[in-house]
């Protein structure tokens, strides 16, 4: 018997090995991934040869992928086509038309009218002018701007967030929302499947109960975790939109010991750019089961004339785009900069392209300043982070770990002339597994603002010392060596 049982071990074994060895041909020959994503999943199925297709299973295999976003991009591009068509005042679609009036030095005309034009053809995102835009570096504030608004909605409530936890926070906001829906005010809301997969089954009731609308953006199915919902957006009656980096949840307000202090942007915007972010809501809610949404003139209704006049785009970008919209416009200011790049970021695993530019940048004298979590909420990724930061300081970049509490924005200024705020993570990850939303805002009291606490933070940091960095422990360098190797899996 007990030989038997050897011989069925033995089997079992031979059995895994060459499912092992499909898989890495499958990897390889039929999946077409980026080759350095192919070589870090070699890796794996090589080092983790009876567990490596299972982890390839949770984060690496596609599926259908191709072919149910595909269908998702052209019902989206049908979609935005309606829209011009209906509103043909919000097309947006002059030719040679100049955004830099008021912007910037004359000299430097043709970077930004480049950047706009290339967010304009890739990511079908109009030039907006006639917005304001107020600014919020923690949670506190954003969520009771944000309640206040609900309380005064009129005709529709439309809210998305990759996180919404059935906590206390979250628990308040829906019942605000809740409130609005017994008022006759319409009222969606629009979650990730898998960031919110541990919420308790009363969260969802408190709106339904109340007339409103609850749906969940790809119910997770099995083990997979890839292709999640990262947006956060709110309108309030075509007036109000929020984007930003805060999810909805009790940490985000500074109430989790782990983290202690949450510092995050997000902004609020009234004017021509709330029709943008109203229309990707559609999108993506059209993309759930269920009745779709229309394009109703109570959607999108006139803006009046703003006070600070910001010019800005909304940029969306992830498996439903064409191009990597977010991460293109992340690599042209950094190479188009003049004076500066600051960056803020919870996550830093760029990729070969936004790396290079960044190292060339510093070498070219541009101020290049990066921020990253102290105390980070996934370490693994926090040592691959190291790892590049480590490259980029031998160039001259000025690397900043935040030690205040825990920085969860996504940011990035140059020249005090362009800020780009929203949901995107410099990660892999952010530029070509989630769905993705960041407003690029072309105004010098706006970044003029975030630069003001770009400040603050790099004195609420601590900057990595790039001799004490070369000399940290063998462990500490084995650890980021093999955090770099699958950091395109991260």
């Amino acid at each position: 018997m007990q030989a038997l049982a050897q011989e069925f071990f033995v089997l079992g074994a031979v059995i895994l090995y060459i499912t092992n060895i499909i898989f890495a041909i499958f990897v390889v020959f039929f999946e077409k991934k980026n080759p350095g994503v192919t070589w870090a999943w070699l890796m794996v199925l090589v080092l983790v040869p009876y567990f490596g297709f299972l982890f390839y299973m949770i984060l690496g295999f596609e599926g259908r992928k191709h072919k149910v976003f595909g269908r998702k991009s052209t019902e989206d591009i049908k979609l935005f086509d309606k829209f011009v068509k209906a509103f043909p005042q919000y097309a947006n679609d002059e030719k040679n038309m100049d955004y830099t009036d008021g912007i910037i030095p004359v000299e430097n005309t043709a970077y930004l009218n480049n950047l706009v034009e290339m967010n304009k053809n890739s990511g079908r995102s109009p030039y907006r002018q006639n917005n304001s835009v107020k600014v919020f570096h923690e949670g506190n504030s954003k969520f009771e701007s944000l309640l206040e608004d609900i309380g005064k909605a009129e005709s529709y409530v439309h809210i998305q967030y990759y996180l919404m936890h059935s906590d206390s926070l979250g628990t308040r906001i829906m019942e605000a929302l809740a409130e609005k829906a017994r008022q006759g005010v319409e009222v969606k809301v629009l979650y990730d499947g898998m960031g919110n997969a541990r919420n308790k089954p009363f969260f969802k009731r408190i709106v339904r109960d109340a007339g409103g609308e609850v749906r969940v953006f790809l119910p997770p199915r099995g083990i997979r975790i890839n292709y999640r919902n990262h947006r956060k957006i709110a309108v309030i009656d075509g007036k109000i939109g929020y984007v930003g980096g805060l999810n909805i949840g009790d940490e985000y307000i500074g109430l989790k010991k782990r983290f202690g202090f949450w510092r995050d942007s997000h902004i609020r915007i009234t004017g021509d750019a709330v029709k943008d972010l109203e229309l990707r809501f559609m999108m993506d809610w059209n993309f759930t089961k269920g009745d779709k949404m229309s394009l109703d003139e109570r959607y999108f209704p006139p803006a009046a004339a703003q006070e600070q006049n910001v010019n800005m785009q909304i940029i969306s970008s992830g498996p439903d785009t064409q191009w990597n919209s977010i991460l293109n416009s992340y690599f042209k200011m950094v190479t188009e900069a003049n004076r500066n790049v600051y960056i803020a970021t919870p996550y830093f695993v760029p990729d070969d392209s936004l790396l290079e530019a960044l190292r060339t940048a510093a070498l070219s004298g541009i101020d290049v300043r990066i921020i990253i979590p102290g105390k980070p909420d996934h370490p693994f990724v926090h040592s691959s982070s190291l790892s590049y930061m480590g490259e980029l300081m031998d160039a001259g970049v000025r690397c900043y770990e935040y030690t205040k509490g825990f920085i969860h924005a996504k940011v990035m200024t140059i020249d005090g002339i362009i800020t780009s705020v929203g949901t995107a993570n410099m990660d892999i990850r952010s530029f070509s597994l989630n769905f993705e939303i960041n407003a690029f805002l072309y105004d010098r009291d706006i970044t003029s603002e975030f630069d003001r606490q770009f400040e603050i933070d790099f004195s609420d940091c601590r900057e990595i010392d790039n001799e004490k960095y070369k000399n940290r422990s063998g462990i500490e360098k084995i650890k980021e060596a093999f955090a770099r190797l699958i950091s395109p899996l991260l």
